[in-house]
């Protein structure tokens, strides 16, 4: 089979969403200008650069209450920071609640019955428990192709993990699964990991 996006497919879902998999979710707490907290995943997100450490996700759609783009893009043009949680397997059902698209006065948090803490270098809320969680200052917001689409990166500025995701020196995904999408509503778990040396070491 062959396509151009131009054209459509003909499929009754669109395949793109599960050509680039599995993706890693970012799970962005934010918060708006007076205050409220939000919390959505992104799986349109990766890392950048290791020095100074970067990350990006993008950000898609529109909500009917929000002028361009969705809660996460609106708090983070007004106050300048975001904090990207690690979604781990024991949270996939409230990371599914997130997905809802709540009003924007209405607390993630709060719904999926998850507890926030206060970032340390930035006034953001960040997952408490999450294996890792990463404070950004945003540095640029770029606008993509197509009619609300934009892709947000940051610099980390902070990073907290879990103690018990700390194995002889090193983060060890294999202590908490992490969540990943594959596409349309599938996701998938790292439960097999192996070491490849390189030629070069």
């Amino acid at each position: 089979m062959f396509y151009q996006p131009k054209d459509g497919h003909g499929l009754p879902h669109n395949p793109f969403n599960a050509l680039i998999t599995p993706r890693p979710i970012a799970w962005v707490s934010t918060r708006d200008a007076d205050g409220r907290r939000n919390l959505a995943p992104y799986s349109f997100f990766n890392g950048t650069a290791y020095v100074p450490p970067q990350v990006m996700f993008a950000s898609t759609g529109t909500k009917p209450d929000q002028a361009e783009g969705k809660d996460s893009l609106s708090n983070i043009r007004a106050t300048g920071v975001f904090c990207i949680n690690v979604v781990e397997e024991a949270m996939r059902d409230a990371m599914n609640v997130s997905t809802t698209t709540f009003d924007k006065d209405v607390d993630e948090f709060d719904r999926a019955g998850l507890e926030a803490a206060q970032c340390e270098t930035i006034d953001c809320p960040r997952l408490l428990g999450a294996p890792a969680s990463l404070e950004c200052r945003m540095t640029q917001i770029v606008p993509l192709l197509g009619e609300n689409n934009f892709m947000v990166m940051g610099e980390v500025v902070g990073i907290h993990l879990r103690d018990n995701c700390i194995v002889d020196g090193i983060f060890d995904v294999t202590t908490f699964r992490p969540l990943a999408r594959l596409g349309y509503r599938d996701y998938s778990v790292v439960d097999n990991t192996f070491t490849l040396a390189r030629p070069d070491d």
